[in-house]
């Protein structure tokens, strides 16, 4: 039995970390592990799984969407693509012939029988959606969790990314990525810099925050672009039958398409297209990190579908990441918002992926210490996910004699106190330690929690050292005369950042939430508690009763979809700590909104925890309506069928979606049976 407890609890550390790198990959962009890193961490939770009996970790889409923008409901889902990469299981020319073998006997298609396959540059940019109602640019929305994204309509307008007009009539939807080049990027990082604002880490990065800025018109000029190269949909338009024929109808459109893509006849050669290109990553102006590989002929393409996670009829080819040889230095700690103890390399410089990297992550000291790095080492430097610079290995047969290994710290470098080992971290103990202060400060105000317009590094700064800041509740006692006497802050600047303040103040729970930079509460489990739970009170109040034994709590807080145990104790023993707890009392008495801004869940019975697929029209409800009823009764709403589908709900009309539900005998609804449902 304590075995198989272990082992229980080593599949749940497991399954939160990997939510962890999950939610910093794609809701924050900063990741702090490498691809094949990432893929090892899962490999060892599918195994332990395998033997537990439980389903492997299925890792979502990337999730765009934030606060504040209307939503958009794809009309055909946004899904990832297989990756293919080199990697212990094979390389990545391996696991591209045996894509091919599965799609030629898919197709039922004779070995000697012809393959086109189109092979573009996989950008590194932001997924975009965009539809041309005869030859106007209609919407625009991000790709969001696949399912619903973002209206950045307006964003993309003003970008200049793509024309507003075409000369087509009828309807259609293509897809492509939003980028800043890199001349782009060197002027906006720059002028960030200077006006004392967050350090820009990459253009991909870069090109996220400005498709989410509320103010629209400040992006003209900037530089963003644009490459299209998908056709979701179209109506009353006679299109091309092969995606080579696609991209040029879309440059003659007027649309901008990558200039490389060529097509290639079989998987031997797009693999020897795909090795070839890779060395000329360095002369473009914009980042890749892949290829990417697709059926050319697009009645092929429907022939095959897609799966719930990806498309069928593509796969991307992964790029080994660059990895630059140079000297360790000095190894520097870095305290964060938690208080965890990091390892930082210093750097000869090096050019990495296209910038200089002085600066390297170290993970942890356990990390540090089985890599055996010492000062003075040559190192193996790469970028994770083609963002954060880390030491990956050292080059052992050229350690000088008088390299030194790199102790653990036995004091916090910003406060003094002796640190706490936690698992494989360690910790500065002290809550009132100046650096994380600073830490929790910069992520409470930053866009996916508060958005505090004009709160940037440099700011917080200043007023943790100068006006004595020290926790969330002080930024909302700030008034403009005291702010006007920081160095740099004038008194427009003073009132512009009152004025924000006070807008962030009814930003609603999920946003508070994100911000007090809790363990595992990121914005998607903020969100989820705040839509279920309503008040900040009635989870303060959870907290209590489970800190008293009541396992009622425990058992609510696991009805929502991804909470495991171990993290709904963790986020119940968080909110029942004194300290947690007086600084929400502290941000209620300054007057900050702590009751959700959506609809709260109200679970019914038959419809909590049920996953639902809306096809075709409702009579009387739209789709987005109808999703918001069934989520505010606790069920959960599918872009796709498959064995995990409880219900589909028909309207007219309805396609793929209802015979692959009949196939596998899925209960089907019509509106009328689903508001039945509803009613309980």
């Amino acid at each position: 039995m304590a075995r198989t407890s272990a082992a229980r609890t080593e599949l749940d550390r497991l399954a939160a970390e990997l939510a962890r790198h999950d939610e910093l990959y794609y809701r924050q962009a900063q990741p702090e592990l490498s691809d094949a890193e990432y893929d090892a961490l899962r490999e060892r939770h599918d195994a332990l799984a395998a033997k537990a009996g439980q389903p492997a970790w299925q890792q979502r889409p990337g999730d765009d969407r934030t606060a504040g923008f209307a939503k958009v409901l794809h009309r055909v889902p946004m899904l990832s693509l297989e990756k293919a990469a080199d990697g212990e299981d094979g390389s990545a020319a391996d696991k591209l012939a045996a894509w091919e073998l599965r799609t030629r006997k898919a197709l039922e298609l004779a070995d000697a029988a012809p393959l086109a396959l189109l092979v573009e540059p996989k950008i590194d940019g932001i997924s975009v959606g965009v539809v041309y109602r005869d030859g106007e640019l209609a919407q625009a929305a991000s790709r969001g969790d696949g399912v619903e994204g973002d209206d950045i309509t307006a964003q993309v307008r003003a970008s200049g990314a793509l024309p507003l007009r075409v000369a087509v009539r009828g309807s259609f939807e293509v897809r492509g990525e939003l980028y800043l080049p890199q001349a782009a990027f060197v002027r906006l990082r720059d002028a960030t810099a200077a006006e004392g604002g967050r350090q820009l880490a990459n253009p991909r990065n870069a090109c996220a925050g400005l498709m989410k800025r509320k103010d629209a018109a400040s992006l003209a000029g900037i530089g963003v672009a644009a490459f299209m190269y998908h056709l979701a949909w179209s109506e009353g338009i006679d299109v091309p039958s092969t995606q080579s024929g696609i991209v040029d109808w879309l440059r003659q459109l007027g649309l901008p398409v990558n200039p490389h893509c060529t097509v290639e006849p079989g998987a031997a050669a797009a693999a020897a297209r795909c090795a070839a290109f890779a060395a000329r990553r360095d002369g473009l102006d914009y980042g890749i990190d892949g290829m990417v590989i697709k059926l050319d002929d697009r009645r092929q393409q429907a022939q095959l579908g897609a799966t719930e996670h990806h498309p069928r009829w593509g796969i991307a080819w992964k790029f080994p990441p660059e990895r630059r040889p140079t000297v360790l230095r000095e190894v520097i700690v870095q305290v964060g918002k938690s208080g965890k103890l990091t390892p930082v390399a210093v750097l000869d410089p090096v050019q990495l992926a296209g910038t200089t990297v002085s600066r390297a992550s170290l993970h942890n000291f356990p990390e540090l210490e089985r890599k055996d790095v010492r000062i003075g080492d040559t190192v193996l430097v790469e970028k994770a996910g083609e963002i954060i610079p880390q030491v990956v290995a050292v080059v052992a047969e050229r350690r000088p004699a008088g390299a030194r290994p790199v102790p653990r710290p036995q004091a916090c470098p910003a406060c003094g106190t002796h640190p706490e080992a936690d698992d494989v971290f360690i910790y500065c103990p002290n809550p009132g330690c100046p650096a994380q202060v600073r830490e929790r400060l910069r992520h409470f105000a930053s866009r996916p929690a508060m958005d505090i317009e004009g709160l940037g590094e440099a700011v917080v700064d200043l007023v943790v050292t100068h006006l004595g800041v020290a926790g969330p509740a002080d930024l909302f006692a700030l008034d403009a005369a005291r702010l006007s006497t920081l160095e740099r802050m004038g008194e427009k600047s003073a009132a512009n950042l009152v004025a924000g303040l006070q807008t962030a103040k009814s930003r609603g729970l999920a946003r508070v939430l994100t911000g007090l930079a809790l363990e595992q509460i990121g914005e998607k489990l903020s969100e989820d508690l705040a839509t279920r739970f309503g008040s900040a009170q009635r989870l303060l109040d959870m907290a209590a009763a489970h800190a008293a034994g009541d396992t009622a709590a425990l058992g609510e807080l696991m009805q929502i979809d991804g909470v495991a145990e171990r993290t709904a104790r963790l986020v119940l023993d968080q909110l029942a700590n004194p300290a947690v707890r007086a600084t929400i009392a502290a941000l209620a008495a300054a007057g900050v909104v702590l009751e959700h801004r959506g609809a709260v869940v109200a679970a019914v019975a038959g419809v909590a925890g049920k996953t639902f697929v809306l096809t075709g029209t409702l009579p009387t409800l739209t789709r987005p309506d109808a999703e918001k009823l069934i989520k505010a009764a606790g069920g959960k709403t599918s872009g796709s069928v498959s064995k995990k589908t409880d219900y589909v709900v028909a309207g007219a009309e309805a396609g793929s979606k209802l015979a692959k539900a009949q196939e596998l005998g899925v209960t089907i609804l019509d509106e009328a049976a689903l508001k039945a449902l509803l009613a309980g």
